[in-house]
């Protein structure tokens, strides 16, 4: 059976010289301590332990890395609309096709627009359509941020799937 204790070393550093034992995955920066990750993958995604020993002593900080995969350019696609009186409804949703823990917001010139979350329900009336309409989606996640606007003169239209 494996020892749980094992650990596979990294980098060690000693009286001013260093081994890196993963040169091709590793970059050591001896001016600050660092120690950089390359051309990480989600297969990166671990807890790291950083040791430093010095004498007797020794001091151990434990690193939880995340790696994400950047947000693509989000579509907002019209799920629906229904018109009464001197109102209009429309309902657009927003997704990026890729993307790790991916959060959306609308935003625009009218306070209509503001919302958190893909799904935006806006209901105006078609005098202000144009203001009411113009909304744009953002999505974000911690490494990337993309956004898209939606173009008013879609709000009177019938669903007719995705917007550029």
């Amino acid at each position: 059976t494996e020892d749980p204790h094992s650990k596979q070393v990294l980098l060690k550093y000693s009286d001013g010289n260093y081994t890196n034992y993963m040169q091709e995955q590793t970059r050591f920066h001896q001016a600050n301590f660092s120690l950089e990750i390359l051309n990480t993958s989600r297969q990166d995604r671990q807890l790291y332990e950083y040791i430093v020993s010095k004498g007797r002593e020794e001091k151990v900080w434990q690193i939880q890395l995340e790696v994400y995969e950047p947000v693509s350019e989000p579509r907002i696609q019209v799920l629906g609309g229904t018109e009464a009186n001197d109102s209009r409804t429309v309902t657009l949703n927003c997704t990026a096709e890729r993307g790790d823990r991916v959060s959306y917001s609308w935003a625009g010139a009218s306070r209509l627009c503001a919302r958190n979350g893909s799904v935006l329900h806006l209901s105006y009336s078609p005098r202000n359509a144009s203001l009411a309409c113009s909304c744009t989606c953002t999505a974000a996640n911690p490494v990337s941020r993309r956004a898209v606007a939606f173009n008013a003169s879609e709000c009177g239209r019938e669903p007719q799937g995705e917007s550029p």
